[in-house]
C-alpha cells in the first residue's frame, strides 16, 4: 500500500482531504489512489439525505452526525452545495452549519459544488463516497442539494435513502410524488413542531396506500433540538430495500442476463458471431416464453421470445422494443433472501417457483431495485 493510502487508513485527515480534493478535480494520482484503496473496501453504510429546499436537511445531517459520534461511530458527510457563480466552488452553507464538529477527527465534512450536474449530486460524489468507505468510516452521509421532482440520482448511490419533508408544503407532496417520493426508504417530517406536520404525514400515508411499491417508515423530527434523531438512526441501521441487501450480502453472483427478442431464430446468428453457442432451447408455459440459453463464462445470456400474444415478453416488446429485460442473480438461500426482502418492504412479483433449467426463482419489481427487473435464483440444485 502506498504511503498516501497508509496515512488515510491511519486516520490522517489532511491526507484524506487532499485525496478528496484530487478526486473532485479528477487528478490522475488521486484517482489511482482510489483504485488502490478500493481493493480493500471498508464497511460504511452510505445514507442519502434528499428533499426540497428549506426542509432542514443540513441541520438534520448535523444532528445525525452528533448522535452517531455519541455512539462511538465515525462519520463522513458529503454535502453537495450549489455552485458559486463567482468562484466556481461550493457555497459552503452546509459546512458552516456543521462547525461544531471542527476538531473532531471522527467527523469529516466535505462540501462539493454541483458544477453544473443535475440530479442533486456532483459528478464526483460517488467516488468521494467510495473514498470515505475505503478510509474506514462507519457512516457516509450524502446530502443532496435541494431537489424537485426528478433529481433522484442519490438512489443509485445510497444504501438507505431519506427523503426530508416539512409542514406547510401544501400540494407540493402531490407535485413531487412521481419523483423523489418514490425512492424513500424513510420519510422524515422535519420541523414537526410546526402546524401542518400531521397533514404531511396523512399525505404520505395516502400516497403509500394508493399502490405504492415500497413501504417506507415515517419519522417526525425536530432537528434543531435533536428530537426524533435516535429513532431515525435505529431505522437507518435496519435493512432497507434491495439496494442495501445487494451491497452488503455475500455469496451473490450474476446468473444470466435476460434479453427480449422478437425472434430467437433471427437473434441467434449475432451471438454465434461472438463465439457463443446455444446449448439449450426451452419453453416455459407458465411465463408463455421460449428461451435460448447461451453460456458466457460463469454466467449466460438468455434470449426470451414471446410464445403467446399475452406473454409478458410481448408486452415488454410492445412498450420498449427488444433489449435487456432483466438481470438474474444467484443467491445461496433464496427463501432467506425472500424473507429479508419482505421485511424490508421490497415488492416481489411472485412466490418462489420453478423456472427455466428447473431452478427456483423470484422476480423483484423495478420500483424496489432502482429501475431494473431483477430475478433471484436459488444457487445449486433445488
Amino acid at each position: 500500500m502506498s504511503e498516501w493510502a497508509q496515512k488515510i487508513r491511519g486516520g490522517d485527515l489532511r491526507a484524506l482531504a487532499r485525496a478528496a480534493s484530487g478526486i473532485e478535480n479528477r487528478d490522475p494520482a488521486a484517482l489511482a489512489l482510489l483504485r488502490e484503496m478500493e481493493k480493500a473496501p471498508g464497511h460504511a453504510l452510505i445514507v442519502g439525505v434528499t428533499g426540497p429546499p428549506g426542509a432542514g436537511k443540513s441541520t438534520l445531517v448535523d444532528a445525525m452526525a452528533t448522535a452517531l459520534r455519541s455512539q462511538g461511530k465515525t462519520v463522513a458527510v458529503i454535502a453537495v452545495d450549489p455552485t458559486s457563480r463567482i468562484t466556481g466552488g461550493a457555497i459552503l452553507g452546509d459546512r458552516i452549519r456543521m462547525l461544531q464538529h471542527h476538531g473532531d477527527a471522527g467527523v469529516f465534512v466535505r462540501s462539493m459544488a454541483t458544477r453544473g450536474s443535475s440530479g442533486g449530486l456532483a459528478r464526483a460524489t460517488a467516488d468521494l463516497a467510495r473514498l470515505m468507505d475505503a478510509a474506514g468510516r462507519d457512516y457516509v452521509i450524502v446530502e443532496t442539494v435541494g431537489v424537485g421532482q426528478d433529481e433522484i440520482e442519490i438512489v443509485c448511490l445510497a444504501q438507505v435513502t431519506i427523503v426530508v419533508l416539512v409542514p406547510g408544503m401544501g400540494d407540493d407532496v402531490q407535485t413531487i410524488k412521481a419523483g423523489i417520493m418514490e425512492i424513500a426508504d424513510i420519510f422524515v417530517i422535519n420541523k414537526s413542531d410546526q402546524p401542518g406536520a400531521d397533514q404531511v404525514e396523512r399525505e404520505i400515508q395516502m400516497m403509500l396506500n394508493l399502490g405504492h411499491a415500497r413501504h417506507p417508515a415515517i419519522v417526525k423530527t425536530i432537528a434543531t433540538e435533536s428530537k426524533g434523531i435516535d429513532q431515525l438512526l435505529d431505522l437507518v441501521a435496519r435493512p432497507h430495500g434491495l439496494r442495501r441487501l445487494l451491497q452488503t450480502a455475500a455469496g451473490l453472483a450474476i446468473d444470466h442476463l435476460g434479453i427480449a427478442v422478437e425472434s430467437i431464430t433471427n437473434a441467434e446468428p449475432f451471438y454465434e458471431l461472438l463465439g457463443l453457442q446455444v446449448t439449450q432451447h426451452e419453453s416455459i408455459p407458465s411465463e408463455k416464453v421460449n428461451v435460448a440459453m447461451l453460456p458466457a463464462g460463469n454466467s449466460r445470456i438468455e434470449l426470451l421470445e414471446p410464445a403467446a400474444p399475452d406473454s409478458p415478453i410481448s408486452r415488454f416488446l410492445e412498450k420498449r422494443g427488444p433489449g435487456l429485460h432483466h438481470v438474474a442473480l444467484r443467491v445461496p438461500d433464496l427463501q432467506a433472501t425472500v424473507a429479508r426482502l419482505r421485511e424490508s418492504g421490497a415488492r416481489l412479483l411472485n412466490e418462489p417457483r420453478e423456472g427455466a433449467g428447473g431452478h427456483l426463482y423470484v422476480f423483484v419489481h423495478p420500483a424496489s431495485t432502482g429501475g431494473v427487473l431483477l430475478e433471484l435464483i436459488q444457487e445449486g440444485p433445488n
